[in-house]
């Protein structure tokens, strides 16, 4: 098998289907099980885009547009509470239009996803009480049990 990065199949195939690893989009995305259709972009993205990006480090990254400034983009994933900046048009290499899970396509401009989108994201600091907490429970509970 011939090793290419995400940005060379991107360009071969002009889209991209892959799993991801880490558990940093659930509940939207699960590890390993979902299938991730990622494409071009034309354009600016937009708040609530999932844009497959490359930091300055090397590392590929699948997180949500929070906000969309002159410059760059807020981005946080589903299941984190720490906001991300400076990630710029130059760090982005395509952005998801659609999920495959068990089977089934469910595109970004699906009115459940759009759903999911709107509660998960409007309601941004709920989630990260939320997960925050869950964490620090989880935390404890390994440490003394």
């Amino acid at each position: 098998m011939i090793n290419s990065t995400f940005e060379e199949q991107l360009a071969k195939n002009g889209r991209l289907i892959y799993t991801n690893v880490g558990d940093s989009m659930k509940p939207l995305i699960r590890q390993g099980r979902d299938l991730l259709i990622i494409e071009p972009v034309h354009g600016r993205l937009k708040k609530y885009d999932v844009p497959l990006y490359r930091r300055d480090s090397g590392q590929y990254v699948l997180h949500r547009i929070l906000k969309v400034r002159k410059h760059d983009y807020v981005i946080c994933g589903d299941n984190r509470w720490i906001r991300e900046y400076g990630i710029s048009d130059r760090h982005i290499i395509g952005v998801l239009t659609a999920v495959v899970r068990d089977g089934k396509t469910v595109s970004v401009k699906d009115k459940k996803y759009l759903a999911y989108v709107h509660l998960w994201c409007d309601f941004f600091y709920v989630r990260a009480v939320i997960l925050y907490a869950k964490r620090k429970i989880t935390h404890i509970i390994k440490k003394y049990f």
